[in-house]
Parts: structure tokens; sequence; C-alpha cells
């Protein structure tokens, strides 16, 4: 009975607000991130065009946004998502924003991060990289989403799918034991990069690295 409890535990999408309008708006499909993001790079990688680079620039340009989302990835998981103040408001904040991913992490309408969130974030990392890089910005910014979309999708695919290459293998691997092991290692989802800087690895990766 409890094994039965607990995978109907791991699969359940509980509500999170008492207004339906609201749940409404904290589920959102797979297809969502792509649906929005994907133009959103390609227009920024036209702009850049635009401003006169060339093939290899943008290329060169892309990845280095794609980098930046890396360390952005880890810190985000790390700091915001696993925040938790010591107050009634700040617990129920961390509930809704990551806690809820816990709970219940086989929730396919909670695996990819809502527009609510995303397009608010997109645009703040938008106007900073203009700021601080002027029209370089917009192929660093068109790199930093789809490192987002790569991301998003690892994590849906990892929750999901039984990944059959070696890397995807220790991929899946890595995420769940920061799920079902310990939630202070491992927070590099779509690479173990920063967790190896950091020295933030799973315990057992450690051992067997």
């Amino acid at each position: 009975m409890e094994a039965h409890d607990r995978t109907e535990k791991l699969s359940a999408s509980p509500p999170l607000f008492k207004s339906e309008f609201l749940n409404f708006f904290s589920r959102v499909h797979p297809a969502v991130p792509a649906v929005i993001f994907i133009p959103v790079v390609v227009a920024m990688e036209w702009l850049g065009a635009d401003r006169g680079y060339v093939a290899w620039q943008l290329i060169a340009l892309t990845l280095a946004g794609i980098g930046v989302w890396t360390l952005t990835e880890y810190w985000l998981h790390r700091l915001v998502f696993h925040w938790e103040p010591d107050n009634a408001f700040g617990r129920r904040m961390h509930f809704i924003i990551h806690g809820i991913h816990h709970d219940h992490p086989n929730d396919k309408m909670r695996l990819v991060m809502p527009p609510s969130v995303s397009i608010p974030l997109a645009a703040l990392f938008l106007l900073a990289f203009w700021l601080i890089l002027g029209d370089t910005g917009f192929p660093v910014f068109g790199g930093f989403i789809a490192g987002y979309l790569v991301y998003d999708y690892t994590h849906y695919y990892v929750h999901h799918f039984v990944p059959k290459s070696k890397f995807g293998k220790r991929l899946r691997e890595h995420h769940m034991r920061h799920h079902f092991q310990d939630h202070r290692f491992g927070y590099g989802v779509s690479s173990p990069l920063w967790d190896v800087f950091f020295r933030t690895l799973p315990r057992s990766r450690k051992r067997d690295d």
C-alpha cells in the first residue's frame, strides 16, 4: 500500500491555489516554451546579422550565451529555487516556485517554467544584455534562450523518459539523485559542469569519479 501511495503522490498534479483560474496558469503544456521562445531565438540571430555580424561571429556569440545560461541555471536552482525563508509567506512562495516539484516530480504539467515567470525573466535578461553589450547582446541573448530551452526540455525528458545514451543516463542519474538522495547537491540539470566546478556533485558520483 505504501508503494502504491508513493506512486500516486509522485504522479499527481495537485492544486496550488484555491482559485481554479490561478491553477490553470500554474500548469503548462511542455510545448509552450518552444512556441514562445524559438521565435525569440530566431529574432535575436536575425538582429545580430542585421547589425553586421557574420556567421562565425553569430555562432561564437550564441555559444557564449549558452555558456552564460548554464551558469545562470545553476545559481537560479541553487540560490532561488532552494531558498526557504524562515517565515510562512516565504515558505509558501518556495513551495509554489519549486517545492511542489520536489513533492510531485512527475507532474507533467509543472516541469517547464510557466510563461508568467519565464517571459518577465527573459525581458529582464534581454535588457541587461543590451545595456551591457549593446548590439552584441542580441545573439548572446539568443544563445541564452536556446540554453534555457535545452534546460526545460532536458528536465522534462529525464523525468519522463529513460535515456539510451551514456550521457543521457548520467544526466538522469544526476538529477534523480538531487530529487531522491540529497537536494543540496546536483543543481545542474542540462549539464553537471558547474556542479563539478563548485563541488556540488551528488555524493555517490563523487565517490565514483
